[in-house]
């Protein structure tokens, strides 16, 4: 598993949702591999930025195609827009995230463990205020009864996941953390848990080894 995550991250195997998400992690690799700025710094992350908007405006990748008056909710690093009966529309800054790379990194690792509610990337958009955020299509998921925490953890304990504290998981062989799995995170729907908001983390140091 870990050497198909490897071939993943790094664009060598396609992820049947994600090849625009693959391609420009790549592109911002390659970005990181030549930048001299020190890596979790203010200024790191906005040299990203910088580079990621060049990108945007070199592809033609701007994308306003929202109905802001469809608007359902807001966390600290999204905002979530109904498009129709089966998709929503997420506007996310990547606030969660060192860097933009994390973020999209964060789609492919869930695009691989849980498909049913996998991220498409269809553009990004700029607000008024001059701030990025990415695009992403999710499938919409009507829940039919509240979500079982302890559901959750039996779940992700039969993957490899142990629960480090709270909502927050660790795959020891993977090197990989899922944090922030409380219940309006993870939806239950005729039984079947979906996680609609993930944040993964990937542990360098193990998931390369």
């Amino acid at each position: 598993m870990k050497n198909e995550l490897q071939s993943i991250i790094q664009g060598k195997s396609e992820n049947s949702h994600g090849t625009l998400i693959q391609t420009i992690a790549s592109y911002l690799g390659r970005s990181q591999e030549t930048s001299t700025v020190v890596k979790g710094t203010k200024q790191f992350k906005s040299e990203e930025t910088k580079n990621l908007i060049e990108y945007i405006n070199e592809n033609n990748l701007w994308n306003c195609n929202i109905n802001f008056d469809s608007f359902v909710s807001q966390g600290a690093e999204q905002r979530v827009y109904i498009k129709n009966e089966y998709k929503v529309l997420k506007l996310n800054d990547s606030v969660y995230y060192e860097t933009w790379l994390d973020y999209f990194n964060n789609l492919l690792l869930n695009n691989y463990f849980f498909p049913d509610t996998a991220y498409d990337l269809i553009g990004f958009y700029k607000s008024e205020k001059d701030q990025l955020f990415a695009l992403v299509e999710q499938n919409f998921i009507k829940s039919t009864h509240s979500t079982n925490i302890e559901d959750v953890k039996l779940f992700l304990s039969k993957n490899g996941f142990n629960i480090i504290k709270n909502n927050d998981y660790y795959n020891p062989d993977l090197g990989i953390i899922l944090e922030d799995l409380h219940d309006e995170n993870v939806l239950t729907k005729d039984n079947i848990l979906y996680f609609i908001d993930t944040v993964f983390y990937i542990k360098h140091e193990i998931f390369w080894k």
